[in-house]
């Protein structure tokens, strides 16, 4: 599994002219799901996400988590994280997860972090999303759970 985390003022996803998920301060996850991956996998990641300490204290350090801080997730589905692009020039999407394999485990890891104590909004798993991002920072985290 692989989460693209950013730090986010506010940010939201659309949908076909409909907003499905919006939030404030705190985080948007691309998360992004290969064939290997389990719900190991998607349990290390929300707990590596809802544990890390991103937010600056009063010395400007990054010492508080989004709990201390206060903000909620945006998390969206994106098989595009496992897009190889070496050869050729298109992608090639070969290790992505099936949809019937990464919905359930997106949803699944969506559920951990609200189980962590988070407040979770999301995209559509599948759909053409309009995402709108203002990154705080910018702070760009990769998390694996490889």
């Amino acid at each position: 599994m692989r989460v693209i985390l950013q730090r986010s003022k506010e940010a939201s996803v659309t949908v076909e002219g409909s907003i499905t998920g919006v939030i404030n301060s705190g985080y948007v996850l691309l998360v992004g799901i290969t064939h290997e991956d389990t719900e190991k996998d998607a349990d290390y990641c929300a707990r590596k996400i809802a544990q890390i300490r991103l937010f600056e204290d009063e010395e400007g350090k990054m010492n508080r988590s989004i709990f201390d801080n206060g903000g909620d997730i945006l998390s969206i589905s994106q098989f595009t994280l496992y897009g190889d692009i070496r050869k050729g020039r298109r992608p090639s999407f070969i290790e992505a997860a099936r949809p019937e394999q990464a919905e359930p485990l997106w949803n699944y890891f969506n559920e951990v972090l609200r189980n962590e104590g988070l407040k979770v909004k999301e995209g559509v798993f599948g759909a053409m999303m309009d995402v709108q991002l203002v990154n705080d920072g910018p702070v760009t985290m990769i998390v694996e759970s490889k």
